[in-house]
């Protein structure tokens, strides 16, 4: 009885190479879309955050523009030149007016 030898299949150069850069690209297509998902999710989350702080900011704005409103209104000057003791002459009034 004679042993038969077994045939091994060598690989060429271009194939190794082939098998290779696929070997890479099934590990690595998977790792790089859960990198660039997390990285989206990340900038999502910094974006709300600042949508939340402008909505604040522009409350704030507002809530003072009101402010503004009331201590500028003619009964609130009229009452406060009278704790003064001044006395209210429309000729005597200059608006002035920003750019």
């Amino acid at each position: 009885m004679s042993k038969k030898k077994s045939k091994r299949l060598k690989l060429l150069k271009g194939e190794k190479f082939m098998y290779v850069v696929l070997v890479f690209l099934i590990i690595s297509i998977p790792t790089v879309n859960v990198f660039t998902k997390a990285l989206l999710s990340e900038t999502n989350i910094k974006t709300e955050k600042l949508k939340s702080k402008i909505e604040k900011q522009e409350s704030t704005n507002e809530s003072l523009e009101m402010q503004i409103d009331e201590l500028v209104s003619m009964e609130n000057i009229q009452k406060i030149a009278e704790e003064y003791g001044l006395s209210y002459i429309s000729d005597n009034i200059v608006k002035v007016e920003g750019e």
